[in-house]
């Protein structure tokens, strides 16, 4: 009846056969010393697993960074390059790209690309958008005149900005 009205102070006081005891487990020394001394080889497999791990990263950026390689030598083009380029604005530009013997004035926006115009070498030449080709042994004179092929270029492309401009722009 005990038991039925207060289960947990009639439980606590039971104890069975032996449990005062005490228990005397056996010590193995040699044990728990064969135990510390495999630690060292646990972490020398851990830092030869890192080794390895490291290696095939390396090695997959090297393999990813040759095939990059290869497909950029076969998109690059030797006639075409960019000669000049005039920021108008965020995402805007003008261009001037050669394309094997002719120029061709471009405008970069966000919506796409746009021709404006085509010149040849000897338009270029003769409106100052580029400068001729120097001799192989002629040393290259830097930009102490006012009036470099750059500045010329800048002061063109300026011109065709405001041409360009007084078309689209609505008043």
């Amino acid at each position: 009846m005990l038991a039925l009205l207060d289960p947990a102070s009639a439980l606590a006081t039971v104890t069975g056969p032996g449990e005062d005891k005490p228990l005397n487990l056996p010590t193995n020394t040699a044990k728990s010393i064969g135990a510390a001394g495999g630690s060292g080889g646990s972490l020398m497999r851990t830092f030869l697993g890192l080794a390895v791990v490291v290696a095939v990263i390396y090695g997959l950026y090297w393999l990813l960074k040759q095939v990059k390689r290869g497909r950029e030598e076969r998109s690059m083009g030797h006639g075409l390059h960019t000669e000049a380029t005039v920021p108008l604005g965020p995402n805007r530009a003008l261009h001037l790209v050669r394309a094997g013997r002719e120029l061709v004035l471009v405008g970069v926006a966000e919506q796409g690309v746009v021709p404006i115009r085509t010149y040849t070498e000897e338009e270029a030449l003769a409106l100052g958008l580029t400068q001729p080709d120097q001799p192989a042994g002629s040393p290259r004179t830097g930009g102490s005149d006012p009036q470099t092929p750059l500045v010329a270029l800048q002061g063109r492309m300026r011109e065709l900005l405001e041409g360009v401009r007084e078309r689209t722009v609505r008043g």
